[in-house]
């Protein structure tokens, strides 16, 4: 049976474990402490502000035009429609009616068969010869009449006188016999009768002669619709123009309004903006004391010259324009249509390989409107959402509101919130620190 261990035993052994263990503690302590003095501590960091890098425009008042873009297509202001104005089958067709060909004023389009309307005013023409010559004959006949007339006076008033005589003989001094006085009376009577008729005959002169001119009235007017027709057969271009549409061939029958040819003429060319109401009365420069403003419509624009840039191709020149007129007013958007003229004998581009100007294309126009006296005009990008811009003063950030009265595609014009000399930041900031350092790369002036 084994010996149990007594309790000093015990206790001298844990008190051996202890040490030990402190020991050890200590000396993990000592090298750790030694280790530690080995290590070189690092040098302190200086912490420093970073600048900002913006770009800076100098602001100085001036007086700013306002200008006002809108878009639109670009549309031919004189496009007619060719109709036939008589009937037939037609003999000939310009050789190049074709679409998009261009066709010279005054050249014949198509030609109908004229040979009707060469008869009919043929005969027009001799029914006017006909009727001047009836009237020559009525004139003369009339003269012939008239003298005749003045003989058959004669002859009556002789008659009259030797009726007299003979009845006063045989009635006074039984000279004669009765059937001589009756004879006399007959002959009396005959030549009134026969003056009578000639005097008849010469007063419906004038009313023959009268109808006969009517009839030769009619007769003219007939010759002039039928010589109308004979030229309404050849059908010519009523100026130069580009060939839209052509629907007509050799052979084919026609008849009165049926267009067959619709043609362009593309020396004057229309845009229609249709502007913002608001925008259009407080900026376009209105005549009031027009015609227009005294019958009840709008006042006359002011003819203003405008720029237009074809929406495919901005980096160009553009071409000149000229506000002409108030189109219409759309009660239902509130906007304002208004056409501006471009006339394609204006200067065009610079470069002979661009297109120019033609119906269809859709561009965008500058409208020069009223001037606003004494703003700034700033770049769109350095105005905030809530109408505030950045300035740097001695180099620090200031956020400063201001009042926007207009935005432009690139620009924002500011009247009231800077003053001459401020310096705006133009470089876009997300949420920038007030106060924050400002390194400026560049100084500018108001854009433009």
């Amino acid at each position: 049976m084994q010996k149990k261990p007594n309790k000093t035993t015990m206790r001298s052994q844990i008190v051996k474990r202890v040490i030990i263990c402190g020991l050890i503690l200590l000396a993990g302590i000592l090298g750790m402490l030694f280790m530690a003095s080995l290590r070189t501590p690092p040098a302190e960091a200086k912490i420093e502000e970073r600048a900002l890098r913006v770009e800076v425009a100098q602001m100085q008042a001036e007086d700013v035009p306002v200008a006002i873009t809108a878009y639109g297509e670009v549309k031919a202001l004189n496009t007619v429609a060719i109709a036939p104005e008589v009937m037939g089958r037609i003999t000939y067709v310009h050789p190049r009616l074709d679409v998009g060909e261009i066709i010279p004023a005054n050249d014949i389009l198509f030609r109908i068969d004229a040979r009707d309307y060469q008869a009919a005013y043929d005969e027009s023409v001799a029914t006017v010869a006909q009727l001047q010559l009836t009237i020559k004959r009525l004139q003369k006949q009339q003269e012939i009449d008239t003298r005749r007339l003045k003989t058959l006076e004669r002859n009556r008033d002789l008659a009259q006188s030797e009726f007299e005589r003979v009845q006063t003989l045989f009635r006074e001094h039984q000279v004669g016999t009765r059937s001589g006085v009756d004879r006399a009376e007959q002959a009396y009577n005959v030549a009134v009768d026969q003056a009578d008729q000639m005097a008849q005959t010469v007063a419906l002169y004038p009313i023959h002669i009268q109808e006969q001119q009517s009839r030769l009235t009619a007769a003219r007017a007939g010759l002039t619709k039928t010589r109308a027709d004979l030229a309404r057969c050849g059908v010519r271009a009523p100026f130069a123009g580009r060939i839209t549409m052509a629907a007509i061939e050799a052979n084919q029958y026609v008849v009165p309004g049926q267009s067959v040819v619709t043609l362009t003429d593309d020396s004057l060319l229309e845009i229609h903006l249709a502007l913002d109401s608001r925008d259009a009365r407080q900026w376009l420069q209105f005549d009031d004391s027009s015609e227009a403003a005294r019958n009840g419509w709008i006042g006359q624009l002011k003819p203003v010259d405008c720029r237009i840039y074809w929406t495919e191709d901005k980096s160009a020149d553009g071409w000149a324009g000229r506000l002409h007129r108030v189109v219409k007013f759309e009660a239902q958007t509130r906007t304002l249509t208004v056409a501006v003229r471009v006339k394609t004998h204006s200067p065009q581009k610079d470069t002979s390989d661009s297109l120019p100007l033609v119906e269809g294309m859709f561009c965008e126009v500058t409208i020069p409107g009223r001037m606003l006296p004494q703003v700034y005009q700033i770049p769109r990008k350095a105005v905030t959402l809530d109408q505030t811009v950045y300035l740097s003063e001695s180099s620090r950030l200031k956020t400063v509101p201001v009042n926007v009265v207009r935005y432009n595609s690139e620009s924002a014009i500011v009247d009231q919130g800077l003053s001459d000399g401020d310096q705006v930041i133009t470089t876009r900031l997300v949420d920038p620190l007030e106060n924050s350092l400002l390194k400026i790369t560049n100084i500018g002036t108001n854009e433009k």
